[in-house]
């Protein structure tokens, strides 16, 4: 059990027998009345994101959760395939509780988060930068811009669609913020 002075991003819980990961959280002190927690939390079993507002006496019913590192396989009928790089041992996993598939390729790192009781897969998480090629992109003409910050979609080579500064051509590599999404830098 956790007081709710100790919630954090990242903290996974167990509200009204489901699996939650605590997405935000805003600790509010008003000038009348109880402290309190407001928080946008996922749920590690459907995806949905809930709100919601604990009290500042609250408890909550934390879990140990096991980081593993994993290798992406292949996409199949059963899910997303993973490999364990220590045991060789696969295992599938549904897309519900995963994020950022159109950046998976083939042969990556990923953690795979566990519920350390049960040994359950609850989540997939990808490192916070990637390197991927751009597959397809139009090419930025000089003089099509009104401003410095003007951006193009690009095709990467997974198939995700992100917004790319206009000098990136088809066939660089560039380094990609999953987090966010966005484009960081060309790659070397």
């Amino acid at each position: 059990m956790v007081g709710v002075s100790e919630i954090k991003n990242g903290l996974t819980i167990k509200y009204n027998n489901d699996l939650y990961k605590i997405v935000e959280f805003l600790h509010v002190k008003p000038g009348k009345g109880p402290a309190f927690v407001r928080t946008k939390m996922k749920s590690l079993t459907n995806g949905k994101v809930i709100d919601n507002t604990f009290a500042g006496s609250a408890k909550l019913d934390d879990i140990r959760i096991e980081r593993r590192t994993f290798q992406y396989l292949y996409k199949d009928s059963l899910g997303y395939n993973f490999m364990n790089m220590e045991t060789y041992e696969q295992i599938p996993l549904p897309e519900e509780i995963l994020e950022n598939t159109d950046l998976f390729k083939e042969g990556m790192e990923v953690d795979v988060i566990f519920h350390a009781e049960e040994d359950l897969p609850i989540s997939c998480e990808v490192a916070a930068f990637i390197i991927l090629e751009v597959s397809y992109t139009e090419p930025g003409l000089k003089g099509d811009t009104a401003s410095s910050t003007a951006t193009k979609p690009a095709t990467l080579e997974t198939g995700a669609v992100i917004k790319v500064p206009l000098f990136i051509n088809t066939g660089d590599k560039i380094k990609i913020d999953t987090r966010t999404r966005s484009y960081v830098e060309r790659a070397k």
